[in-house]
């Protein structure tokens, strides 16, 4: 007896301290750009800032807030991370032994030639099954399940980031509805008026008829957008509330486009881009649980060394059933001999699909750097655009009241005022578009550096270390 428990902790050393198979993971190298293109260096970075703050806007943080609490993806998300924290523990249990118990109590007759053999048979066992980790085959597949773990948790961070830059940008799509509709409902008000004094005009005999007709046109014009901004206003405020995690309803919110403020552009180093972005981090530790699989594949290549065993009570009398111990020990050994090669394909397979995982990885990285360098070039653009259409705007506005005086003075026709009360509206919806489109690309930026802290547990971690 003393033996075999030698012999068992000597397996069992083995198992633990045995050799692993296949190649331990090495992060890929990159070449990564020393600086971005269109880069707006300024002193400081606030790459580290919950970055959706910086709008100002105590409205937005409240829905985002919700959406991170309600979202039905990022709670998807978050039960995904916990499964892969069972799945860990689940495949961890393999390296070590199984351990259960039988009972049985029976009587048998077997009534052989007419003699009477009847008998009782009665036990209670506890048994081991223990397949060894000599290669270490059950190690490598819980080292890939860690690294699905981490995966899974930069995965859930994915969706997290996703989802505040959806919900921040239907939000400014929101207040750009909104802002199109207020300005509808002011140029109809003033088409309105326009065309009661051109419809008294006429009836004067003032006027002719053409002019009463471009005046109805225009108004009609005005009438019917303020419709098609009501219906975008309310299918945006049914998308923002699923985003939210509710049923599809108004959003009360008193903010203005154009008091929302862009925040400051902040300097991204591409090696903590690197750092930062979940989606390269997913695709990193997807890569160490693929590469891990090599070694699973290269182990089943070779023997499985497995120990049996038993300890227990058997008595065919109830009376003697404690007094009667039984126990039992057992080794085994099963390996391959000829299976035309599949095991050695299996290991090439394995390794074809850790070149996918490292291709993978390798453009999540080269589509990091290009997703900021777009957004960066996009802030810039834009806001030269802005500039652009806002003295379009200012010119618009000034055009009318001009057309306007020209026309009562007899200067100039209808037409002029019609051309000038045009070219208005459509400079006003122009600049909300453009002042929209602006603010996205902030949100754009952040989004494509990583993001920022997600929940003030993170933060105090930062601050810690």
């Amino acid at each position: 007896m003393k033996r075999s428990i030698i012999y068992l902790t000597i397996l069992l050393l083995i198992g633990v301290g045995g050799c692993m198979m296949g190649p331990d993971f090495q992060k890929p190298v990159v070449n990564s750009p020393t600086e971005f293109n269109y880069e707006m260096v300024k002193t400081d970075t606030v790459l580290n800032l919950r970055w959706w703050e910086l709008f100002q806007d105590p409205h937005l943080v409240s829905l985002i807030d919700t959406g991170l609490k309600n979202n039905k993806d990022v709670l998807i998300a978050a039960s995904r991370v916990e499964e892969a924290r069972l799945v860990v523990g689940y495949t961890k249990a393999d390296q070590w032994p199984a351990i259960g118990y039988t009972g049985d109590a029976s009587r048998r007759d077997l009534n052989i030639m007419g003699n009477e053999n009847a008998f009782n048979n009665f036990s209670a066992l506890g048994n081991l099954n223990w397949e060894i980790d000599f290669w270490g085959k059950y190690r490598r597949a819980t080292e890939s399940a860690r690294a699905d773990l981490l995966a899974t948790g930069f995965a859930q961070r994915v969706v997290q980031v996703s989802l505040i830059s959806e919900i921040a940008n239907t939000y400014f799509l929101l207040l750009n509805y909104n802002a199109k509709l207020e300005i509808s409902k002011q140029t109809l008000n003033t088409r309105q008026e326009g065309l009661r004094i051109m419809n008294s005009k006429f009836e004067h005999g003032t006027i002719p008829q053409i002019d009463l007709n471009q005046a109805e046109i225009q108004e009609a014009i005005a009438a019917a957008a303020v419709p098609t901004f009501i219906r975008a206003v309310a299918q945006t405020e049914h998308a923002l509330s699923i985003l939210l995690g509710q049923n599809p309803g108004p959003l009360s919110s008193k903010a203005k486009l154009r008091d929302e403020q862009a925040p400051e552009i902040p300097a991204g180093i591409p090696s903590e881009l690197l750092e930062r972005r979940p989606d390269v981090m997913q695709a990193e530790y997807s890569l160490a649980a693929q590469n891990a699989r090599i070694g699973i594949a290269q182990a089943m290549r070779f023997p499985s060394i497995s120990l049996t065993g038993s300890l227990g009570m058997a008595s065919g009398d109830l009376s003697t059933f404690l007094s009667s111990p039984a126990w039992s020990i057992a080794g085994g050994i099963t390996g391959p001999i000829l299976n035309f090669g599949k095991n050695k394909r299996r290991v090439e397979i394995e390794k074809q699909r850790t070149e996918q995982a490292l291709l993978n990885y390798e453009y999540a990285v080269l589509q990091s750097f290009r997703e900021v360098e777009d957004a960066l070039v996009e802030i810039q653009t834009i806001e030269q655009e802005l500039q652009a259409v806002l003295r379009q705007k200012e010119a618009a506005e000034n055009a009318v009241m001009l057309s306007h005086e020209r026309y009562h003075e007899g200067v100039t026709s209808y037409l002029e005022v019609l051309d000038s009360d045009r070219s208005q509206f459509n400079a006003d919806l122009a600049a909300a578009d453009t002042y929209q489109r602006y603010l996205n690309a902030h949100v754009k930026l952040y989004k494509a550096l990583g993001g920022g802290w997600i929940s003030p547990e993170e933060e105090k971690d930062a601050e810690d270390k």
